[in-house]
């Protein structure tokens, strides 16, 4: 039994950083900080950080300070693997946000036997790729706008006004709203430099734009309240990416925190139950765990329609599904500790450390 069933002191592990740029490295050190902030304000688990640099180089801070991190030494894979190994972790918590990041580097921890919070590296990659996602709802009964996938030097067939986006990408990097056929070759060409794709979808007319999300609490699916974002039919159609981060004097910031931005529906709004029950249906249809979270767009008429999936929660204060969970009366160290148990409760052991057949076990 490890000291994370207990109740006992825990071995945390924070997954921090980005191979990929120093847009994503800089983004998850945000988060992260404000994670470690509010878990190491109680005086129970014991917390490492593993960092990892655009020069796949791991380091392991004692803090997420400049110095701190300048002060680490960088390290091969093998050696940051076996350091890993060493510490005795209970659980890790992924705070990485490109694509490398939240696939690859989760499935990482599975190969080394390391239990952590949050979905599967294939779970993340599926929820990453926006046309297969939508596929994959679509065909659980939700609703999503009509739609189409362009690759080099394929024509649309939808017309404007349609929205056209990365296949894969976040924060609303390369979409644009597309009201004249003038406009598809440039809003093509951006939304296809990021994997040679491009997704073209309806323009649903506003309306309202929500986000829901999801945690798992004994066994079940428990909808937070929804979050509304700040979006007009004349000045902001569509949010962009200035509505979600920025950055002042060189450090990046979370802009769609600010209350004019974003903000809790009132829980006697009935389009609460309305998107409730599509988000339920797409955390099962994508086989996600612990946590999920989506977008919908909101019709004139009260319709929701599926916009996309980004079922991650970094367990920091300013955390979508962090702010969600507060609003139901559920703080942050406590959101933590449902996920937490709810691994533990349903976790399948897999080779690595603490597996019953690997002859290392118990050493």
């Amino acid at each position: 039994m490890t000291r994370a069933a207990t109740g006992t002191s825990r071995t945390v592990l924070h997954l921090v950083g980005s191979p990929t740029d120093d847009f994503h490295l800089d983004l998850s050190i945000v988060y992260a900080r404000g994670c470690l902030a509010a878990l190491s304000a109680r005086d129970r688990d014991q917390h490492h950080i593993a960092l990892v640099h655009p020069d796949r180089t791991w380091r392991f801070p004692v803090d997420l300070t400049a110095d701190s991190i300048a002060d680490s030494t960088p390290m091969a894979i093998a050696e940051a693997i076996s350091h890993i190994l060493s510490l005795g972790v209970d659980v890790a918590v992924p705070q990485m946000f490109c694509h490398a990041g939240m696939t690859s580097y989760r499935s990482l921890l599975e190969v080394i036997g390391v239990e952590f919070l949050g979905n599967r590296g294939e779970t993340m990659a599926l929820a990453a790729d926006k046309a297969r996602t939508r596929a994959v709802v679509a065909t659980a009964g939700v609703a999503v706008p009509r739609g189409e996938v362009l690759a080099a030097g394929e024509s649309a067939t939808l017309t404007p006004p349609v929205v056209v986006k990365p296949v894969a990408s976040d924060n609303s990097v390369g979409v644009t709203l597309v009201t004249e056929a003038s406009q598809f070759p440039a809003a093509v060409t951006a939304a296809q430099l990021p994997s040679g794709v491009a997704l073209v979808e309806e323009f649903i007319a506003l309306g309202r734009e929500v986000r829901c999300g999801i945690i798992v609490r004994d066994g079940a699916p428990v909808v937070l309240p929804l979050e509304e974002y700040a979006v007009d039919a004349h000045t902001r159609p569509i949010r962009r990416p200035e509505d979600k981060l920025a950055r002042t004097d060189g450090e990046l910031f979370l802009v769609a925190k600010d209350v004019t931005r974003a903000w809790i529906v009132d829980p006697t709004d009935p389009i609460n139950a309305r998107v409730a029950a599509m988000a339920v249906r797409a955390h099962r249809a994508l086989g996600c765990r612990h946590h999920s979270l989506f977008d919908f767009r909101i019709d004139p008429q009260g319709n929701p329609w599926f916009l996309e999936a980004g079922p991650y929660c970094s367990f920091s204060p300013s955390s979508v599904i962090a702010v969600m969970a507060r609003a139901a009366g559920i703080d942050v160290t406590t959101l933590f500790d449902i996920a937490v148990d709810e691994l533990l409760s349903t976790h399948e052991p897999r080779p690595g450390r603490n597996h019953p057949d690997d002859p290392t076990s118990g050493v």
